[in-house]
Formats: structure tokens, C-alpha cells, sequence
């Protein structure tokens, strides 16, 4: 399997285990708030959900990437992981826009809905996970970030 291929299946999985994470405490925090307001539920939410997901994607690809930028004489090629942190962070920033959007939007009007909040957090992250992985795999693809060859 060509090496960029690899690449893309450790940034999903990185990006699937976040969410996974995430789904289950934001669930949780959106049930213990949901004697609060629609947008208070969704809003606190939301937050925990940013804090778990970026705690658990950005230790896991660390550990995947921590050998890629060291030089054969020990040090850190500092060029190509600052370009490669600018592609990454650019790609999950486009993809964060959208997210926001969907998610907080979806739990709000399935709140407002009577689906209960653990339920409502369910759904709208996994419905909101899908628009955000289609969206980062794009631009990661669009800013070439795995690229054959040196």
C-alpha cells in the first residue's frame, strides 16, 4: 500500500478515536445539563466535546508522527512539520467551521424537539462527524498534504 494511503487511514483513525471519545463524555455532560435552556445544553457541549475530541486526536497523532520529522542525525526537521502542522491545523480548521455549524445547530433543533440530550448529542455528533470527516479528507487531499515522494 502506497505510503500516503497509510497516512490517510492514521488520520481517520486519529480522527474516528477523538470522536468516539467525545461522543460518549458529551453525551453524558448534555444529559447532567438538561434542565437547562436548549442553546445552554448545547453550547456546554459542544465545549466538552472540542476539549475531549482535541485531547484525544492531538496525543494520538503525536504518537503516530513523532518519528516523521526527525533527521537522521537525531534532530527535528523543523521546515516540513512546520509546513506539514500548517496543512494539518488549516484542514481541521475548514472542517471545524462546518462542524460547529452542524453540530450545535442540530443538537439545538433536536432539543427543541423533545429528543432527550443524550440522544440529541448522539445524533447531531454523528451526523455532524460524517459532514467533518468528508470535509477534512477533502482538504487534506486539496492542500496535498500526503504526497508520494519525497
Amino acid at each position: 500500500m502506497k505510503q500516503k494511503y497509510k497516512e490517510y487511514l492514521k488520520l481517520n483513525k486519529n480522527i474516528l478515536l477523538g470522536f468516539l471519545a467525545s461522543i460518549a463524555i458529551s453525551a453524558m455532560v448534555a444529559q447532567i445539563f438538561s434542565n437547562q435552556q436548549s442553546y445552554v445544553n448545547a453550547t456546554i457541549s459542544l465545549g466538552v466535546d472540542y476539549v475531549v475530541y482535541f485531547s484525544t486526536f492531538g496525543s494520538l497523532y503525536y504518537i503516530d508522527n513523532k518519528k516523521k520529522y526527525l533527521l537522521e542525525t537525531g534532530q527535528v526537521d523543523k521546515a516540513e512539520l512546520r509546513r506539514d502542522l500548517i496543512k494539518v491545523i488549516s484542514s481541521l480548521g475548514i472542517g471545524e467551521v462546518v462542524y460547529t455549524a452542524c453540530r450545535w445547530s442540530l443538537q439545538y433543533y433536536l432539543l427543541t424537539n423533545s429528543y432527550q440530550a443524550y440522544a440529541a448529542s448522539i445524533v447531531s455528533q454523528s451526523i455532524s462527524t460524517v459532514i467533518y470527516m468528508i470535509t477534512v479528507n477533502l482538504s487534506v487531499k486539496l492542500m496535498r498534504l500526503y504526497k508520494d515522494g519525497p
